[in-house]
């Protein structure tokens, strides 16, 4: 059994339209989508996404409390955790915060959301069900590729995920201006094959602190042109990183952030 406990491993967009969202992201990402449950007593219906490998994530509506609260569509990540009542309280005391109570959902398991010390949530999930998720080779399509967080406090956040979450630092880029670029690894290897993320000072166009995912594509000039296509709107990209894959930054119709990562099948093609 994989132990994903202080990895990220669930992905899962709150969405003001989710049939919009999965006829979006089935173009962009190519997943197959299937309803979870009966939903809840006001219809909602928890949809998970899947690519071949396996599950990836969720879409669900915003829920009406937090719609009436203002929340916008995001993308949030889900932390595995063996004791989520613990870990919240370990990490409530390491500087996080706790933005929602630990609580079961059933037939789910038991989570909670959190802060970081720079002001960007995440959440921590312990599920219900023994079996582990085998984790998909790097740059499987469909699945996040990248981790990225745009930090509201750089210092005491890269303290926080290395110490409490036992990540591991690579090394780290020089943005000039924009601060370092430091290069982060979930799964304790320090080389930069084993690196599965990173974490940089906010950008100052950037409303607030968050976590960034890339959803790896086969190609990422097809999917520049799809999310074009469907509505989204490209922010950044296609640019090229090193190791020679390409990234698009961007949001989709309903406003959420996210990204892809993957090559590129033409070694002409320009934007």
């Amino acid at each position: 059994m994989t132990d994903r406990a202080g990895k990220f491993f669930w992905y899962e967009l709150m969405t003001s339209d989710p049939d919009a969202a999965i006829a979006f992201y089935g173009d962009v990402v190519g997943w197959s989508v299937t309803p979870f449950g009966g939903g809840d007593p006001n219809g909602d219906v928890y949809h998970v996404v899947s690519s071949a490998h396996g599950g990836v994530g969720g879409i669900m509506a915003i829920p009406a409390e937090a719609a009436t609260c203002g929340m916008s569509s995001w993308w949030g990540g889900y932390i595995g955790s063996a004791d989520v009542d613990a870990d919240a309280a370990r990490l409530s005391a390491a500087g996080a915060s706790i933005r929602r109570a630990p609580q079961d959902i059933p037939g789910v398991g038991r989570f909670a959301v959190m802060g970081d010390p720079g002001g960007a949530t995440f959440m921590l999930l312990n599920g219900s069900s023994p079996e582990g998720m085998t984790p998909p080779p790097p740059m499987t399509p469909g699945h996040v590729g990248w981790h990225e967080l745009h930090s509201g406090d750089f210092d005491a956040d890269l303290a926080f995920y290395t110490g409490q979450f036992g990540w591991v630092t690579g090394d780290a880029m020089d943005m000039g201006p924009m601060g370092s670029y430091q290069l982060l690894s979930q799964e304790r290897v320090a080389s930069f094959d084993g690196m599965t993320g990173a974490i940089m000072p906010k950008p100052a166009e950037m409303p607030m602190p968050g976590w960034l995912f890339y959803f790896s594509v086969a190609d990422i000039d097809a999917a520049h042109d799809r999310i074009t296509a469907g509505g989204g709107t490209v922010l950044h990209g296609p640019m090229e990183v090193p190791g020679g894959a390409w990234i698009v930054q961007a949001t989709d119709p309903q406003g959420a952030m996210f990204a892809v990562v993957g090559m590129r099948s033409n070694k002409e093609a320009g934007r």
